[in-house]
């Protein structure tokens, strides 16, 4: 038994100090540490002087983000977060959190994500026409800046939808852009964005003044009421919460998409299934109702999700001392859950680096544990976006997919950047190719 204080059963410590800067390889070390020490261990922080808990077991999942998550607020790295998005539904806390989150939630209706899908057909349509002329020329495609842009450009058209033409055009160009050419996420980058909240406030008022309502996530947050006090958003939070939707709603997806066409670079077999199932599509324009009838391509987006997570490591402090697993958490404990490492826990995964997409098959004998897979996270803070998220990437693999094929371009190893959301650290380029079908 690993007990430090009288009374207090500890996890074990690692030996090396933990490197919470974002600038090194966070996530190697604790992966090592979870090899080493298994599901949960500590390890030293010189930045905060303290123990931090890593928890790797679905039980540690439940507890914290579900069962006892009035206990735990948001953790280390939530401060980067909130200079970028201010006090958003990503960084609030408490009883402004939830009166936020009930007053956004309404824009993430299914019938406003079907309302929506309208700029998910046009954006990918004008990026299949660009992967047709890059294959009839035999030119390669920058597969990363590619799923940015046009991540970026669905998102942009959902809160905006006609505004963000006027905002182009009175700007030279898309202000956001910025999102796409800027790849850290430094204070410098985060002062630029910041910048833009003028532009967003330059809408709002215009759309007030000319008592203008128009069908997007915009006009919904600037309508939504509080049910208690029926007041309105403060300014400030409206444009927090419309950079919050901004940034989550961009770079997220476009990581999962990127890593997805990766990995159905390197395996044939999923992808030949994969496209017989779009091709049996019979129609040439793509509803809601038709994602129904693509489950492999689903199960491709879910395997794609579990093996890079686009959110790598959820923070959380506890606010009280508490119990997790038999061990005791002081009050004011930091603690990493990395659905990285869940992901591939070995006891609920069973050979976790390999791709298959079965794995996530309604025909599956054993179901996974559901506490063993949150890219979206889990419990009262999961993504607000995760049925918008999941429409758009299975109507972006249905529509490109049913006329392009890609093959991997090998430039620069494959490797991984894991800061706010897991990116490939390098561009990765594709070569694409007329399908036939």
């Amino acid at each position: 038994m690993n007990q430090d204080t009288i009374g207090q059963r500890l996890p074990p410590l690692a030996s090396d100090p933990l490197d919470i800067s974002f600038s090194g390889n966070l996530l190697t070390a604790l992966y090592r540490g979870f090899e080493n020490f298994g599901d949960a261990f500590r390890a030293y922080s010189p930045v905060t002087q303290k123990d931090i808990y890593v928890l790797s077991h679905p039980d540690h999942v439940k507890h914290v983000l579900v069962s006892q998550q009035r206990n735990y607020t948001k953790g280390i790295g939530i401060d980067r977060v909130a200079i970028l998005l201010g006090n958003g539904i990503m960084v609030s806390e408490g009883e402004l959190w939830r009166r936020q989150r009930k007053m956004v939630q309404p824009a993430f209706h299914p019938q406003v994500v079907s309302g929506a899908t309208r700029h998910i057909v046009d954006a990918n349509l004008r990026l299949l026409d660009k992967w047709l002329a890059r294959a009839s020329n035999d030119e390669s495609i920058n597969l990363t800046q590619d799923m940015s842009e046009v991540t970026l450009q669905i998102v942009l058209q959902a809160i905006f939808s006609e505004d963000l033409e006027h905002l182009c055009s009175a700007h030279g160009g898309n202000p956001f852009g910025l999102l796409t050419e800027d790849t850290e996420r430094n204070l410098a980058f985060a002062y630029k964005f910041r910048a833009l909240s003028k532009l967003i406030m330059e809408c709002v008022d215009r759309r007030r003044e000319l008592k203008q309502r128009r069908s997007d996530l915009l006009s919904i947050l600037i309508d939504a009421r509080d049910r208690k006090s029926g007041e309105p958003m403060s300014d400030r939070q409206l444009v927090d919460e419309i950079m919050t939707l901004i940034v989550a709603g961009h770079e997220t997806t476009a990581s999962a998409l990127n890593w997805m066409w990766y990995l159905l670079s390197q395996h044939g077999a999923a992808t030949a299934r994969l496209h017989h199932e779009i091709d049996s599509l019979a129609n040439d324009v793509l509803e809601v109702s038709d994602l129904e009838r693509l489950p492999f391509t689903r199960q491709v987006i879910e395997e794609t999700l579990r093996l890079y997570p686009p959110g790598w490591l959820l923070t959380r402090r506890s606010v009280d001392s508490d119990t997790v697993a038999g061990y005791s958490l002081p009050a004011g404990t930091d603690i990493f859950i990395s659905p990285y490492i869940i992901h591939r826990h070995p006891q609920f995964w069973p050979d976790p680096e390999r791709f298959d997409p079965d794995r996530f098959s309604t025909a599956r004998q054993i179901p996974y544990h559901r506490f063993a897979y949150l890219p979206f996270a889990l419990g009262p803070r999961a993504c607000i976006g995760e049925h918008f998220a999941m429409v758009e990437m299975l109507m972006h693999t249905a529509i490109l997919a049913r006329k392009i094929h890609l093959r991997y371009l090998p430039q620069q190893p494959i490797e991984l950047e894991c800061q706010v959301n897991l990116r490939s650290r390098h561009n990765l380029m594709m070569m694409p190719s007329i399908r036939h079908n």
